[in-house]
């Protein structure tokens, strides 16, 4: 039998987690099983279209520059210096991972 995990702050027990996601799992597939089942992708429902306009699938992709054209540009005066110190490089982020959690730690630590 599984046991009750007793902390500071209540009971906490893996059965009743289980039972949780189980029941939010009936749920969530109840609500995807009562959608629609009529649509079928065949002939013209499953052509991509712009404003009624049909279009081939290359011309409707979407890139992610496009997508985050605002957020880039608002931000150009941070990304730009970035872009010269990104090297691909694995080790290098590692690296500077190491740097900035030390200097978190020296200054969480109090010097």
């Amino acid at each position: 039998m599984i046991g009750t995990l007793e902390t500071g702050h209540g009971l906490w027990s893996a059965l009743y987690w289980l039972l949780s996601l189980a029941v939010l799992f009936l749920i969530a597939y109840f609500i995807y099983s009562s959608g629609g089942k009529t649509v079928k992708a065949s002939g013209d429902k499953g052509k991509p279209f712009l404003s009624g306009n049909e279009m081939s699938k290359e011309e409707t992709h979407v890139k992610s520059s496009n997508i985050y054209w605002g957020f880039t540009e608002a931000l150009k005066s941070y990304y730009t210096p970035l872009k010269g110190e990104h090297t691909g490089d694995v080790n290098d982020y590692v690296s500077w991972f190491v740097v900035v959690l030390a200097v978190v730690l020296i200054l969480a630590g109090g010097l």
